[in-house]
């Protein structure tokens, strides 16, 4: 609100904030959170540490898409190519002979995303475990 002063001749407004509510309002909220501060017990957060790493894969099976989007089977360095129907039956196949069997996608850099994440999701919607993508470090 706007109080008059009066002084001299003329009458004018002052217009000012009152602070005193707001800092009332902090002070109110300040001592809240001293108040509920000591009782939230903090969360512990689980790590991973070098030893804990998970198994390693038995046998890893590398699905490589090349530039034309064209997919090959890769397992022990013998490299076959293959649709994306065959090359589910393919990794379920390699999986079954060897149980504990990663699959790893490779693709070319100027393949486009949606190449990798339709042959990630199809292996996925197959059942196949352990699916991860292949990274290249630049040097």
């Amino acid at each position: 609100m706007h109080s008059v002063v009066s002084r001299g001749r003329g009458r004018r407004t002052i217009s000012e904030i009152n602070m005193v509510p707001f800092i009332d309002v902090m002070l109110v909220l300040l001592i809240i959170f001293m108040v509920t501060a000591p009782l939230i017990a903090p969360s512990m957060i689980d790590l991973p540490s070098v030893g804990k790493a998970a198994k390693q894969p038995d046998q890893v099976v590398q699905v490589v898409i090349g530039k034309d989007e064209a997919l090959a089977f890769k397992l022990k360095d013998k490299s076959t190519p293959m649709a994306l129907k065959q090359l589910t039956a393919a990794v379920k196949q390699a999986q079954a002979s060897v149980p504990n069997t990663a699959v790893v996608i490779s693709a070319d850099k100027a393949v486009k995303y949606e190449a990798v994440v339709r042959v990630m999701d199809t292996l996925q919607r197959a059942g196949v475990a352990r699916v991860g993508l292949s990274v290249q470090l630049a040097n």
